[in-house]
Formats: C-alpha cells, sequence, structure tokens
C-alpha cells in the first residue's frame, strides 16, 4: 500500500468513516415498526443492528457473497436509507484493502458510494435531523476521496475531500449521540497532528484547519473501538496503523491478534498479526502466521495474494536461516518473497531488499562470491540511500570486494 497518497487523502477527507461489526437475525423477537419510530437515527437502532450483525461479520471474514445475500436484504428493508449502500460499498472497499493497485472494483465501489451520496442528500434535503445523513455523506465522500487518491487522480480527490470536510463539520462534536459519529473526530484529532510532523510539505495546507491532538485522537478510538457498533471495526483498522506507527507493538500485537482470532480469512488483519508477532519475537505465533498465508494464497481464498505473501514469505526465511539453520528453505522463502514483490511490482519494499540481502548471504556462505554480489548490487541499487538495508548491502559489497582482491593477490602468487 502506497503510504503517503493515503496519509494525504486521510487529510483531504478527514479520514474515512467506515464501518463495521456484527448479524442479522429475520425472525424477529421485536417490533421493527416500532423501533423505527423510536429512534431518530438508523445508526441508534438496535432493531437495524441485529439484522446487519451477521451481514458485517461475514463481510469482515472476506465471505462477501454470503454478506451480499443480507446487505441485499437491508437495502429492500430500507430502500430509502444510504445505510445498505454505504455498506455494500464498505465491502468492494474491503476487496481492495489487501492490494491497493487493484483496480478491478473500483467501479463497483464508486457506484455504491454514489447511491449512498443520493440518498443521503435526499435525506439531509427532507428532514430537519441532519446529523446522521450528514455522518453518511462525509462517510462516502472521505471514501471516494481516499480512492482517488492511490489512484492519484489529486483533482477528484481534492473535490471529495472539500465536500466530506463539510459534512464533518455537521457530525463533529456530536460523539455524544453516537459513539460512531466520534469516529470522525478521532480520527482527525490524531491524523491533523500526525501528517504535518511526518511531512512538513503539508504544514501550510493543514494551518487553515483546526489544531489536532494525537492523545485525544486515540483516546478517541479506542472508545469507540469498545463501544461502537458499525465503526468498531474500521477504529480498530486505524488503531492497528497507529500502534504500530508509534512503535508500540506490544499492543498493535494483541489488537491484531484479538481482529484476526474475530475473522480468520480477512488477509489484512492475518498480515498484521504475522507482522506483529515476528516484531515482538513470537516465533511460535508468526510462524503458524506465516504458514497459513501462504497455504491460502495457494487454495486462492480472497484477498490473499502477494502483498501478504512477501511478508509472509519474509518471515518463514529470517526463521530458517537464523533458527533453524536450514539453509535450503531459507533460499527457497526468501526466493519466494522476492517473486512476490515483482509480481505485486514492489521492489522498493522493505521485505524485497532484505530478501535480496538474505539471498546474498546464503551465496556468501557457500564462497559463491560472485552470485552473493549480484544480490547485494541489486538491493543497493533498490533502496534508499539512508536505509539500514542500503547500508548493509555496501559494507557487503565492500568486503567481498575485498575478498575477491586477496583471491586475485594469493593466485597471482601461486603462478
Amino acid at each position: 500500500m502506497n503510504i503517503m497518497p493515503m496519509r494525504f487523502n486521510i487529510l483531504l477527507a478527514l479520514l474515512p468513516w467506515l464501518l463495521a461489526h456484527g448479524a442479522p437475525v429475520r425472525a424477529q423477537l421485536y417490533s421493527s415498526a416500532e423501533l423505527d419510530k423510536k429512534y431518530d437515527m438508523v445508526l441508534n437502532n438496535p432493531g437495524v443492528q441485529i439484522e446487519s450483525t451477521e451481514a458485517i461479520n461475514l463481510m469482515y471474514n472476506y465471505q462477501f457473497d454470503q454478506a451480499d445475500v443480507e446487505f441485499r436484504w437491508l437495502r429492500y428493508r430500507y430502500p430509502d436509507h444510504p445505510m445498505p449502500h454505504f455498506l455494500m460499498g464498505l465491502a468492494a472497499w474491503w476487496k481492495i484493502v489487501p492490494n491497493t493497485d487493484i483496480e478491478i472494483y473500483d467501479d463497483q465501489f464508486l457506484a455504491h458510494m454514489d447511491s449512498t451520496i443520493f440518498l443521503a442528500e435526499k435525506l439531509y434535503d427532507a428532514g430537519k435531523f441532519k446529523v446522521e445523513p450528514a455522518f453518511f455523506l462525509s462517510a462516502a465522500y472521505a471514501f471516494k476521496g481516499r480512492l482517488y487518491s492511490e489512484r492519484k487522480k489529486w483533482t477528484k480527490a481534492a473535490f471529495a475531500g472539500k465536500k466530506a470536510l463539510k459534512y464533518f463539520e455537521e457530525c463533529k462534536g456530536n460523539g455524544d449521540l453516537s459513539p460512531e459519529l466520534l469516529f470522525g473526530d478521532g480520527l482527525y484529532n490524531y491524523y491533523s497532528e500526525w501528517i504535518p510532523k511526518e511531512y512538513p510539505i503539508l504544514k501550510p495546507i493543514l494551518a487553515l484547519f483546526p489544531k489536532g491532538n494525537k492523545k485525544l485522537g486515540v483516546q478517541q478510538l479506542q472508545k469507540v473501538a469498545n463501544n461502537a457498533f458499525y465503526t468498531r471495526v474500521e477504529a480498530r483498522y486505524f488503531l492497528l496503523q497507529i500502534y504500530s506507527m508509534e512503535n508500540e507493538y506490544p499492543k498493535a500485537y494483541e489488537l491484531a491478534r484479538y481482529m484476526w482470532e474475530s475473522y480468520p480469512n480477512n488477509p489484512y488483519f492475518e498480515r498484521y498479526f504475522c507482522r506483529t508477532a515476528f516484531v515482538t519475537g513470537r516465533v511460535k505465533e508468526a510462524t503458524q502466521a506465516a504458514e497459513n498465508i501462504l497455504r491460502k494464497i495457494e487454495e486462492g481464498l480472497p484477498g490473499y495474494e502477494g502483498v501478504s505473501g512477501r511478508n509472509a514469505a519474509y518471515v518463514l526465511a529470517y526463521y530458517n536461516m537464523g533458527y533453524h539453520k536450514n539453509y535450503t528453505l531459507a533460499s527457497q522463502y526468501y526466493q519466494q518473497a522476492i517473486d512476490f514483490s515483482l509480481k505485486t511490482h514492489s521492489t522498493n519494499a522493505g521485505y524485497y531488499l532484505s530478501s535480496l540481502i538474505g539471498m546474498g548471504k546464503l551465496a556468501e556462505m557457500r564462497k559463491d562470491y560472485d552470485e552473493a554480489l549480484r544480490y547485494y548490487n541489486l538491493a543497493d541499487d533498490r533502496a534508499d540511500k539512508k536505509s539500514g538495508q542500503d547500508k548493509e548491502a555496501k559494507k557487503a559489497i565492500e568486503r567481498l570486494k575485498q575478498i575477491k582482491r586477496e583471491q586475485r593477490r594469493a593466485a597471482r602468487r601461486k603462478r
């Protein structure tokens, strides 16, 4: 995933207001008509939550066909409300999440977000209570802006972001009405402070926005993650990234493990579980997760592809080389990580560069110095010049050049 466009669009769109969690019950033990009269917002209606729970759970577990059946029922049940279309658009978005370079779901996603906007605008114009339709308008425009930024359609991204901001302002500060509405506040507070520190070039733009508060933003997202219904999983999705960016890997690991246990066939959560288990030194769990990912790729499960594959293959290569001393398997897994990286056009990714260096080390151990130099030179060519991989590759190149010089001198002395 390209981090910069995503983060930039988080600024533009004020951070997607996603949806999450839950499982429908058709044999109702309540009067849906009475509940509809009682609650001003569908977001607060427990009857709607009951009807949508299974569908949302199926979606996050990448059982999209089954989820779609339930979403269609919700669309029939609430034909004039934007929520069913938003959920269907969210399902299309999660098909994109594992590898944002894939564009085959773009039209489906945009169609559902446009339908969300159409229906939300009708509710917004017709009703006195505008917070809920404003929530869906902000969310739909934010999602569109996020996709446009991934596709580098900056004008469209900026327009969608501006529209999202307009409706976000109407929702902002209404978290007491529904924890769902606190989601946007939390994202805004965190990233509006985080972005200018990471990307100083954006400071002039951010000066036009209200000041954020990272600490408060994390607290708000944690509250949403624990108390919201629709935005719970999406809050956890962002918390995973935030904990990792803040080097809070134990927190990231615990959350990733929980999300993977909740949705065992979600490739994004399983990838994060594998990565955080690896970083926190949990060899057994990281190994099992990596093997599961590679098996699911082989079986063709939805969403399991090369981005997760390069992560999993590198983990297994690293352990086989460093722990098990099984250099044959290490070589196979390093090569697999390289192949996945090439397939996903990720030759600047850390897993690709580290795998090249790993292959170089294995060749060096065999005293195949020409082969080792080939791998080290590839890593040196691709790595950022101030990165750890670049320094390691340069150091190895100089060491091997010295060895080869000494070999030539020794050969001349023997003549």
